[in-house]
Parts: C-alpha cells; sequence; structure tokens
C-alpha cells in the first residue's frame, strides 16, 4: 500500500481526547502513518470543541494556516471533526480549507472517508441530522471503541473507556445536548470486556467517562445497572488497579452507592469531579441546573462522611448573563465552604442554538468576567496550597504518566534519572526525579515540597 501520513490535531475535553487516540488507532490499522506536524502529512485531522467560543476561534485559526497551505499542496486532505462539526455541519464544509466534516458519531467512518478524498476533489459531509433521536450509529461506535481502545496511544498505563454519550440536561450555557446528542448508556458486557481487554494489555488505570457519569443507567432486561454496579464489576477485572470516572452531575440518585463503591473498594479512587457553576440560586434557576448551593454543598457533607479522605473538584462558570456581585459572591463563599482540591473556572461564552444565547443577552462585560475570573482562582489557589501542604513529609503512591513538562537530567550515581511527573489516586499531581522505566507503573514518593497545584517528592527507599 502506498505510504500515506497523517497528522491529528485535537482540542476539548476527555471525551476528545479518547476520540483523538480511538481515530488515530482506526487511522493505523488503515495503513496511515502518524507524523507530529502538518509539513509531509497528505491529510489533517482536526478534532474540534464546541463548549467555548475561544475552543472554535482556535480551530478557525488553524483552518487559516491550512488554506495557505493548501495553495502549494492542493493535494492536501483537510477533515473537521467533532462537536464543532456537528455544530456547523454543511457550514464548515464551505471553508476553502477543508475537505471533511465528520460528526462524533460518525468517527468510524472517517478513515475510509479520507482514504476516499485522498486524490480526489470532493467534499464529503458526514454528520447526524436529527440529533435528538436515539443514534443508529450506536452499535457501530461500540464496535469501534472495543476494537480499538487497545491500540489507542495513551499515556503509559492508563485508557480512557467511554461509559455513555450524549447528555439530557440541557443547561442553558451548554452546547453538548446539540452536538453530542441525549444520553445513551453502553452494556456493562461491552465496558467490562473493553477494560478486560486493556488490562491484558499493561493498562492499570482506567476512566471511566460520560457527560454526567454519574447518571449511567442501564436495563439489560434483568436489572438496571449504575455507576456503582459497574465500578463494582471493574474491581473484579484481574490487573487494573486503579478506576475513576468524570464528570458527575449533582443528584442524588445513586449517590450513596457510589461513594460506598469508593469505600468498598481500594481500586476506585477516592476522587470527584463534581461541577456546580455557580454558588447563586438565582444563577443556577437560569442555568437550569437542578439544585441549590445549600444542596450542591449538602452532597459534598455526605460524600466527606462517607468517605473522609475524598478529593472534590468543581467547575465554575463567571459573568452569566444577570449575574451579579452579590450573586459572585455567592459563588466565592460556596468555593470556600466546598475546599475543592482544585476547580476549573471559565469566562461565559454564549454558544449559538442554546437557551442562554436565545434568550437573554451577554450583559456582564469581558473586563467584569475576566476580574471575577482571576478572584475566584486567587481564592482557588490559597485552598489548595492549604490541602497541599497536608501532604508534606507524608508517602503517597503514584501512576507515573512519563516525563514532566520541565524534565531536565540529573546523573545521579551514573544513572540518568530524569524529572518524572505523575498523579495520585486522588489527582494530585506529584513531580520527582527518577528512571524513566516508571512510566505506566507504580511509584512510592515521599513528599518534600508543596504548590498549590503541584507535590514535589522523592522516590522512597
Amino acid at each position: 500500500m502506498e505510504d500515506r501520513s497523517v497528522h491529528i490535531k485535537s482540542f476539548g475535553c476527555q471525551m476528545n481526547k479518547l476520540d483523538a487516540g480511538l481515530v488515530a488507532s482506526a487511522l493505523r490499522d488503515a495503513g496511515f502513518r502518524l507524523t507530529d506536524g502538518v509539513k509531509d502529512a497528505d491529510a489533517v485531522v482536526i478534532n474540534t470543541c464546541s463548549v467555548r467560543q475561544h475552543a472554535e476561534d482556535r480551530v478557525l485559526s488553524n483552518l487559516g494556516h491550512l488554506k495557505h497551505l493548501k495553495q502549494h499542496r492542493p493535494g492536501l486532505v483537510v477533515a473537521v471533526i467533532g462537536c464543532m462539526a456537528q455544530r456547523l455541519g454543511g457550514t464548515l464544509l464551505e471553508h476553502e480549507a477543508v475537505d471533511i466534516v465528520c460528526g462524533p458519531a460518525q468517527i468510524p467512518q472517517l478513515a475510509d472517508l479520507i482514504t476516499e478524498a485522498i486524490g480526489r476533489h470532493e467534499k464529503h459531509l458526514a454528520v447526524t441530522e436529527k440529533i435528538r433521536f436515539p443514534g443508529a450509529d450506536d452499535a457501530a461506535l461500540d464496535d469501534f471503541e472495543s476494537t480499538y481502545s487497545i491500540r489507542d496511544k495513551q499515556i503509559p498505563g492508563q485508557a480512557f473507556v467511554r461509559v455513555m454519550r450524549g447528555c439530557n440536561y440541557f443547561c442553558t450555557y451548554c452546547v453538548v445536548p446539540y452536538v453530542r446528542g441525549p444520553e445513551a448508556c453502553r452494556s456493562p458486557r461491552a465496558i467490562i470486556e473493553q477494560t478486560r481487554r486493556l488490562a491484558d494489555a499493561g493498562v492499570r488505570q482506567v476512566t471511566f467517562l460520560g457527560q454526567t457519569v454519574n447518571s449511567y443507567k442501564y436495563d439489560d432486561g434483568r436489572k438496571t445497572h449504575s455507576l456503582a454496579d459497574l465500578l463494582d464489576m471493574a474491581t473484579e477485572v484481574q490487573g487494573i488497579e486503579w478506576i475513576k470516572f468524570v464528570t458527575s452531575y449533582p443528584r442524588d440518585e445513586y449517590y450513596k452507592d457510589i461513594l460506598l463503591a469508593m469505600v468498598d473498594s481500594p481500586k476506585v479512587c477516592r476522587y470527584l469531579h463534581m461541577p456546580a457553576q455557580s454558588g447563586s440560586d438565582r444563577v443556577l434557576r437560569a442555568m437550569n441546573r437542578h439544585y441549590t448551593a445549600g444542596h450542591y454543598l449538602e452532597m459534598l457533607e455526605r460524600a466527606r462522611a462517607i468517605v473522609p479522605d475524598i478529593a472534590v473538584a468543581g467547575d465554575f462558570i463567571v459573568g452569566f448573563p444577570g449575574e451579579t456581585e452579590e450573586d459572585f459572591q455567592a459563588t466565592v463563599d460556596l468555593v470556600r465552604k466546598a475546599r475543592y482540591r482544585n476547580c476549573f473556572v471559565f469566562k461565559y461564552s454564549p454558544r449559538p442554538g442554546t437557551a442562554a444565547d436565545k434568550r437573554l443577552t451577554d450583559t456582564i462585560p469581558d473586563d467584569v468576567k475576566q476580574k471575577r475570573n482571576v478572584e475566584l482562582l486567587a481564592v482557588q489557589k490559597q485552598i489548595s496550597d492549604e490541602l497541599s501542604r497536608d501532604f508534606l513529609g507524608r508517602d503517597v503512591t503514584v501512576l507515573v504518566e512519563g516525563l514532566s513538562k520541565k524534565s531536565h537530567v540529573n546523573p545521579v550515581e551514573g544513572e540518568d534519572r530524569p524529572q518524572l511527573m505523575g498523579r495520585t489516586s486522588t489527582d494530585h499531581i506529584v513531580v520527582f526525579n527518577g528512571p524513566a522505566s516508571l512510566a505506566g507503573r507504580f511509584a512510592q514518593v515521599h513528599i518534600l515540597r508543596a504548590s498549590p497545584l503541584t507535590l514535589f517528592g522523592e522516590l522512597s527507599v
């Protein structure tokens, strides 16, 4: 087969990272060689995110560069996949640089679409026409994930396993239900079999993914399986040592069962990522979030009563339409009470087609959004710093991911010991020096120093 190369660039969340890895595996299987840049590539795949305008702007910037590149290399095939592809569809196909537009549900078709497009001057559109209906693509997606997950180039020793797709909540600011469709849960049999095969391939940690993963529910005719059931089944898989899940929506159904699964098995990581989005009940109602700030904090209290050493992470949006200074201070108050390990803060970005964009005016000036963003991050930084200091002098178990971003080699007794990075079961980042061969393996690290977001240590003797 003629040597063909492809470059993949991905934006966005863990779902997109998983999709990019699956696509890479499928393209390798189809005979493509992956390249680190576009210079010598026969095809370029851009995996897109639509959660914020900034993410889409970065994609458009990349397409502008590719448009100029194609003037000198007209045979280059450019495929845009993911949420932005589904949202814009044929409009995106009109861009001079774009040859293929492929939605999230159609990624099993991508290798064939690229193969057909190379050497031809045809454009291809593959998106879901009626996104709010259960997809006929679900079986094909299940087969695609089961086939290619093992060869997915993930962080050594780790893998994502999608347990469900889509979302039914329709938060007014969120585009996900319009581009990923309604909730569709995979069968426990398919998930556990995929997990078993990953374990056989050397994976030691799996992360179960869902837009609202704790909403997982699958009726097999004999029993309705919840996420807690899925966690229990996964703990029985030989070779899997840690199991994480993201992202959780604040809801009571099965909540205690999930927490008890953490208590019952050391394999279920004591980590909960549960976005609050705002501490103001008025704003939460406008966001169509189905809880109050008080209810949210009560859920965290229950979690810490059942799992005292649980680490919690959150998400917030500042500058939502109509957010007053009083509303924002309610958010600050919630963050102080919640005492997150860390939280992610985003400035509100109107998303076309969402209820907030249709019904509400983006009234908050960008400088006010920026000020609130900085203030909330500063509050969280202080909390993270206090929590990190609790680790000083302790030994922690770390699953090593590989070289740190600032890796440097220090010769120690004739052995190269680069700076490595790993994470604890509670998702704390740990940096230390050790042999590169530890990547994908567990290590004991003694913590010597702490910053708000990173723990620094040395390998325990």
